[in-house]
């Protein structure tokens, strides 16, 4: 079933190649015909539309010069007279009958100054019609198929009869394949008999079927004769398969494509057909090699390319399969490793067209790959090393021949380092005899064109890649069977191939434009950093890689090639990723405050040379991003360094340096330096501020910020106040730009203001709530005070948002703290001295308030501040008065009560003269809501609380300061006209004045 379905396919592929023939044959019949001068083809014509016809052929267009317009045809066809002789170039008169031929050659030198294009006719006479060419299915099914099938059929009743004749018994061997022979001749005499009778047969394709199928049959009897019955030699099987290569030759180019097409098939298809178990490899790969270069030179000489290319092909695929059903001797590996560079390299050399150099590639690549194969089945031996060494001089030896095949030696070189990657258990001799044998046919070549007018970046690509694997292969091979330091030498000499090809190079002035010198250069580094890494213990490995980074920097810089640089971030990248091995995790936590255990300078070594390199980086370095990242990769490095030598107590001092050595360079300070300095130590500073913002945040709440829950003073001297020191130093020094120094600036303060908040907390040692009580509106108002003059002296420094924050944190840690949590009135705290001092501190904030943030609302807010801070003060006051220091001992007495209204008659009457005098409205409304709350007070509580002489004093005392408002309203407060309501603006401040002195 399998062979029948293949016969069909392969009649199919025989009619489609054979209609694509027919068609290239027309094309070739045309140009040919456009070459034919014009006398040659113009016969000898009787009448006019004979004449006319002969001179205008299929794909020539007729050009007519200007000044002959064409004659117009006339009704009838008459008789053309024989013209007389003219010079050439002469016009012909609108009577002519004729048109004369003229030679080719005249038509080319002649000048015509312009020309029109005729219309196109056909090649054929004037009353006969083109023909159209419709396939249908009975031209397919009926004319075409059947004529190719029988030929293919004959072709297999030929291997029948033989088969048959086989398993019958009935003839012996020989009579057989002489059978077989005579019967394949009598088919090629048969297509010789039919090609001759063409009158008769009228087929080209029956001659054509007859001859394929001899050829076909010709060449099993021969394959029969000697792998089946081994009735002839081996060279004598030679010479048949030979003749009848060359016959099958010689009755394509007589009978056509179809012929060459079948003796394609059935010659690739004969040794499947008849051949044995055990072939004998030697003379099937002879055959094939002469039945696959016998087409190709046909369709060579017969301009069929894809002839050759199909031949080829199934070359390759017969390959394979002799590879796949293995190659258990030399002769084997030898016969079928010749047939592959043959396939590879010779018969598409025969190709032709405009095809012809992409077949050569992909054959070329097909080979190497098969070669490969080889090697892989054939047990990586010295022979199969022998066949892939030839085919890799092959594709040298194209790359130099044609541009096309520049790049296709890496293709080999890839090959053959995988090759030599998958080898299993190598002996050491073998594998460095294949490694030099690599090295010479594909390094020294690469070499020898690499820095001339040819040169590419393929060949540095080949050479980079010999490196790598002269130091890399053997690593692989044998790294479990002796010391690292064994391959140091391998992989120097493997810096040594690079760097002297680049070295080559270094005066070549095309260096720069492609990336040749950077890809050897970047390689060189890298096998000795490989070297060094071998040879230097395991610590030492992020240090070499890092001063090899720094090499391809400098190196970048003195060539001028900034290729070179971006291979230096690789060196840099992988030195980073070096450090946390061996003891790197350690040290980092020390650097972390994780690990209090003390470094070694081994360890700080390792991380000291790093940062030295990122110093590099940010002085040699052509990218400014790499500066940057060079500038902070330097602090963060150093920093870890330092970590391993310096306790962990004082560590945090060492960004603080930093920032102060950065600090005093002055202009020359970076950005990204002090960037990584400054989260370096605001990380150290986390805790104590931390710390210190928990006690905060429970002060804010109401509980009491007791010194235990302060930060220690050293971690306070450590970690904040040497940083906030650097900063002053920097903003001193820095020479920052403006924005930058004002957010220092407010960095700063809030660091010293953390800094002395503690130490005010120590130095009054609140520790327990009597002590609490006792010192605790001293330390607020105090610090307090501190706080305004810090902001009083802050704003003389022209720090205004410096000053205005202080001064709001001074006004609202009162506001919280002295007159809403801890106020003497409510809560227990001994007021002793600190009333007026606290609030008369609040009321000169306020004050001050006015010209740091001005405004008409906040001016309002602020008189309605003050006037309750000034009940607030008096109410404190009276209150100490009666009871002392701790306003919340002890019950109000009577006394107290009646003081109390007096004391709220005098404030409203305070507020209604400042009221009046300044003219402020709200002043005036706060006296009348005192009054009110004295009328109040004295009606509903000392009426019912008082008795006697008390009562009367109250309310005479209320009734007299009634009478002395309504007094004082009446005479600077006048009603308005009736017409004109009292407003707020009735009265303005001029008139007040006036008659306050009137």
């Amino acid at each position: 079933m399998l062979v029948a379905i293949t016969l069909i396919g392969l009649i199919i592929v025989c009619a489609k190649l054979w209609h694509r023939a027919e068609a290239l044959d027309a094309r070739l019949s045309a140009i040919e015909l456009q070459a034919v001068t014009f006398p040659e083809m113009r016969p000898e014509a009787e009448t006019r539309q004979v004449a006319r016809t002969v001179l205008r052929p299929v794909p020539e267009r007729v050009w007519a010069p200007e000044p002959l317009p064409e004659p117009e045809p006339e009704p009838e066809p008459e008789p053309v007279p024989e013209p007389e002789p003219e010079p050439e170039f002469a016009p012909v008169p609108e009577a002519a009958e004729r048109v004369p031929a003229v030679p080719v050659e005249a038509f080319a030198q002649a000048a015509w100054p312009e020309a029109e294009l005729a219309p196109d006719d056909p090649f054929w006479t004037v009353g006969q019609a083109p023909r159209s060419r419709n396939f249908t299915f009975e031209d397919v099914f009926g004319r075409h198929l059947p004529i190719w099938a029988g030929g293919v059929t004959l072709a297999v009743a030929g291997f029948l009869i033989v088969k048959y004749s086989i398993d019958a018994g009935l003839l012996s061997p020989l009579v057989r394949v002489i059978c077989g022979l005579l019967f394949g001749a009598g088919l090629v005499a048969g297509a010789e008999a039919a090609l001759r009778g063409e009158r008769v047969v009228r087929d080209v394709r029956i001659p054509q079927a007859l001859a394929g199928a001899g050829i076909a049959t010709l060449y099993a009897a021969i394959l029969v004769a000697a792998n089946l019955y081994h009735l002839v030699a081996p060279m004598t099987a030679f010479a048949g398969l030979a003749a009848v290569t060359a016959l099958a030759a010689i009755l394509s180019i007589r009978f056509g494509a179809p012929s060459a097409v079948l003796g394609l098939i059935g010659g690739l298809a004969a040794p499947a057909l008849v051949g044995t178990g055990s072939p004998n490899m030697p003379l099937l790969a002879t055959y094939l090699a002469l039945t696959v270069g016998g087409l190709c030179v046909l369709g060579r000489a017969q301009r069929w390319w894809w002839l050759g290319a199909l031949a080829v092909t199934g070359g390759f695929g017969w390959g394979m399969l002799l590879i796949a059903g293995g190659l258990h001797d030399v002769a084997a590996t030898l016969s079928v490793g010749t047939l592959t560079l043959i396939l590879a390299i010779g018969f598409p050399l025969l190709f032709t067209g405009t095809q012809a150099r992409g077949l050569q590639l992909a054959g070329a690549l097909a080979g190497c790959a098969q070669i490969a194969a080889i090697v892989a089945t054939g047990g990586f031996a010295g022979l199969d090393w022998g066949l892939f060494a030839l085919i890799s001089i092959a594709i040298i030896w194209l790359s130099r021949r044609d541009a096309l095949f520049a790049e296709v030696p890496l293709a080999g070189l890839a090959t053959g380092l995988l090759l030599a990657l998958g080898w299993p258990n190598p002996v050491e001799t073998m594998l460095a005899l294949v490694l030099a044998g690599g090295a010479m046919i594909y390094g020294v070549p690469a070499l020898w064109r690499l820095w001339r007018r040819a040169g590419a970046l393929g060949d540095a690509v080949q050479i980079a890649a010999i490196a790598l694997g002269v130091a890399l292969l053997p690593i692989a091979h044998y790294w479990d069977q002796t010391g690292r330091a064994t391959f140091a030498p391998l992989a120097l000499l493997g810096a040594a191939i690079a760097g002297v090809a680049a070295a080559v190079g270094w005066r070549n002035a095309a260096r720069t434009t492609d990336a040749r010198f950077a890809t050897l250069a970047v390689t060189a580094l890298g096998l000795a950093l490989l070297a060094a890494g071998l040879a230097l213990p395991v610590w030492a490995l992020a240090p070499a890689t890092a001063v090899t980074a720094l090499a391809a920097v400098l190196l970048a810089r003195a060539a001028s090639d900034k290729r070179i640089e971006y291979g230096s971030y690789a060196f840099g990248f992988a030195a980073l990723a070096f450090l946390p091995g061996a003891n790197g995790v350690e040290e980092l936590q020390r650097a972390l405050a994780l690990l209090d255990a003390a470094g070694t300078a081994q360890g700080c070594l390792r991380w000291a040379i790093p940062a030295l390199v990122a110093l590099g980086f940010a002085r040699w370095s052509s990218d400014v991003g790499a500066r940057q990242l060079g500038q902070g990769a330097a602090v963060l490095l150093g920093y870890v360094a330092a970590a391993q030598l310096v306790p962990q107590t004082w560590l945090a001092l060492v960004p603080a340096a930093t920032i102060a050595a950065l600090a005093l360079a002055g202009a020359r300070a970076q950005l990204a330096a002090l960037g990584t300095a400054a989260l370096l130590s605001a990380g150290w500073a986390l805790q104590p501020i931390g710390t210190w913002l928990a006690g905060a945040g429970g002060a804010l709440l109401g509980e009491p910020f007791f010194v235990t829950t302060l930060p220690s003073p050293i971690d306070v001297a450590v970690r904040i106040v040497a940083p906030m020191a650097a900063l002053v130093v920097l903003l001193w020094r820095g020479g920052l730009p403006a924005r930058e120094r004002e957010i220092g600036a407010i960095v700063a303060t809030l660091l010293g203001t953390i800094t002395l908040h503690v130490a005010w907390k120590h130095g009054f040692a609140i520790d327990s709530d009597a002590r609490f009580v006792s010192y605790g509106l001293a330390e607020r108002t105090l610090w307090e005070m501190l706080l305004a003059a810090a902001a009083w002296l802050t704003w003389c420094a022209g720090m205004r948002r410096v000053a205005t924050g202080l001064g709001g944190a001074a006004l609202l840690h009162f506001g919280w703290f002295t007159v809403l949590l801890h106020n003497p009135l409510w809560a227990a705290q001994l007021a002793g001295l600190w009333l007026v001092p606290a609030y008369a501190t609040a009321l000169l904030l306020l004050g001050w308030s006015t010209r740091a943030v001005p405004g008409a609302a906040l001016d309002r807010a602020r008189d309605w501040a003050r006037m309750v801070l000034i009940v607030l003060l008096a109410g404190s006051l009276l209150r100490q008065a009666f009871h002392g220091s701790l306003l919340v001992a002890g019950p109000t007495i009577q006394i107290e009560d009646i003081c109390r209204s007096l004391l709220a008659i005098l404030l409203a009457i305070g507020f209604l003269q400042w009221g009046i005098r300044r003219g402020l409205r709200d002043w005036r409304i706060a006296s009348l809501l005192l009054m009110l709350g004295a009328v109040g007070k004295v009606f509903l509580f000392d009426a019912a609380g008082l008795d006697g002489l008390l009562r009367i004093a109250s309310f005479a005392a209320l009734g007299f300061s009634l009478i002395g408002m309504g007094w004082l309203y009446s005479r600077y407060l006048p009603d308005a006209a009736p017409e004109t309501p009292l407003t707020d603006e009735s009265h303005s401040a001029d008139t007040v004045a006036a008659d306050i002195r009137g």
